[in-house]
């Protein structure tokens, strides 16, 4: 890799951009320019939101390889681009691991570099992703979500309280925050018997200084996390996070930015492009061992929009198919728990990532986090059972499924109905589903299995 020293430098030497003309002349112009250079406009296709042509994914890597060149990472705290080479970047893609070992004993999970339509099983790393949890139900909500086996890897959530009082981002209590957090987290996969299983942690930092008080202590996580700024842009808050992780503690850091359909970026193809450069750029600049770029519609906020996997298609195989990148998915959903409507959701962002390549599929965000304590183990089961059944599908199956689901939801995005919380769903003495919930589940599983889907079991 780079030496950190030297883009430090970088970050204080390079060309000088402000913030406010990075966003709304440099990127949509040079997206603009690569779109048309490779003949990329006008790409999407609509009907068919699963891309099946190689030729198309090979060809967006290009495009976003060349962004990434030529356009750099913006460092917000000094106004000067990070710039690297076409040779260097080679090198920190040529460089990358393409396997990591995590956990121990019957929780040791295994995270290998896929291709589009391969037959290994992606990881799974499932939970009440960044949702606030009310502290007195937040052990078994995530015990419930631990308890499925396969999910390999639980994801971060965020406690309402930090010992009664409000976590205010950027002060002590975000620091002491992430201890507690941790701590709960540990006694949920406790309590589900699975002692060992890897936290991806914490959720509860919204700064540097939750990672930097938690990454390397006793029982701290076993992954980190850092979420870099949309459109390309880096600060000082991020470069801390990878220092004190990745350098510091030679540990694992993972993170994406969202590239925005609607945004600076414009249509789905510039976001996928925009995209693709993140992933790139994002390993460069944070050393981020599981990187991948993302996708959210800003016309509703969410994923699971056709024009939103279709550019998850051609991301994700573009980067899938010209690298042994450890990439991820990532659920986005907007309706919430103990609806058909979260399943079907979820149902079609996880076969399009999987039959395009991820490692690794993160969820789930059922209402996009909107309302706390909207998530339970159900809908986290059913991701990580479709995760697992469809490795080796072909995109073109994928690509039926993703066309029976979408119009079952699509047309109430920007209106979806939130559902019902954790103790309205679940009981929580058994910590069980209720009939309701479960029989929404049984009904979508009927429904997959119907579209010539097989359950992992």
């Amino acid at each position: 890799m780079i030496p950190y020293v030297e883009i430090l430098e970088r970050a204080h030497t390079g060309p000088i951009c402000k913030e406010k003309e990075w966003d709304i002349k440099v990127i949509p112009s040079k997206v603009k320019e690569k779109l048309r250079e490779h003949g990329l406009e006008n790409t999407c296709d609509r009907e068919n939101p699963v891309n099946t042509d190689n030729g198309l994914a090979d060809e967006f890597w290009h495009a976003g390889f060349e962004l990434a060149v030529e356009l750099g990472m913006l460092c917000v705290d000094t106004s000067r681009i990070i710039k690297f080479t076409e040779q260097e970047l080679r090198m920190v893609l040529r460089d990358a691991p393409s396997k990591v070992i995590l956990g121990k004993g019957e929780d040791l999970v295994i995270a290998q570099t896929r291709k589009p339509e391969d037959t290994l099983e992606p990881t799974t790393a499932y939970g009440a992703m960044g949702i606030k949890i009310s502290n007195d139900i937040f052990i078994p909500l995530l015990q419930s979500i631990a308890s499925c086996r396969l999910n390999d890897i639980l994801i971060h959530s965020v406690p309402a309280l930090v010992y009664g009082k409000e976590i205010r981002s950027g002060t002590p209590y975000e620091t002491l925050a992430v201890k507690l957090e941790l701590f709960l987290e540990r006694e949920a996969t406790r309590r589900a018997g699975r002692p060992h299983m890897p936290i991806w942690a914490p959720g509860s930092s919204a700064t540097e200084y939750g990672e930097m008080g938690i990454y390397g202590t006793r029982d701290g996580p076993d992954l980190g996390i850092v979420l870099p700024i949309t459109e390309l842009k880096t600060s000082y808050s991020l470069m801390h996070k990878t220092i004190h992780t990745v350098i510091n503690h030679e540990g694992i850091d993972g993170g994406n930015s969202w590239s925005m359909i609607g945004g600076y970026v414009g249509p789905a193809e510039g976001a996928a492009v925009a995209a693709i450069a993140s992933t790139i750029l994002n390993r460069a600049v944070h050393l981020l061992t599981f990187v991948s770029g993302n996708i959210l519609d800003i016309r509703y906020l969410g994923n699971s929009g056709r024009e939103a996997i279709w550019a998850m298609s051609v991301l994700q195989q573009a980067q899938n198919r010209n690298t042994h990148l450890l990439t991820y998915g990532l659920t986005s959903q907007l309706f919430g728990p103990c609806t058909s409507e979260l399943l079907y959701e979820t149902a079609a962002i996880v076969v399009d990532d999987v039959t395009s390549g991820v490692s690794t599929e993160l969820g789930t965000r059922p209402t996009g986090c909107k309302y706390p304590d909207y998530a339970s183990g159900l809908e986290n089961t059913f991701a990580a059972e479709v995760t697992k059944a469809a490795a080796g599908m072909k995109r073109e199956h994928a690509n039926e499924i993703v066309k029976a689901f979408l119009p079952k939801y699509e047309d109430r995005l920007q209106r979806p109905n939130k559902g019902k919380s954790f103790t309205e769903c679940f009981d929580l003495k058994t910590l069980t589903p209720s009939e309701e919930w479960q029989g929404i589940y049984e009904k979508v599983w009927r429904e997959l299995e119907d579209l010539g889907m097989k359950r992992p079991y």
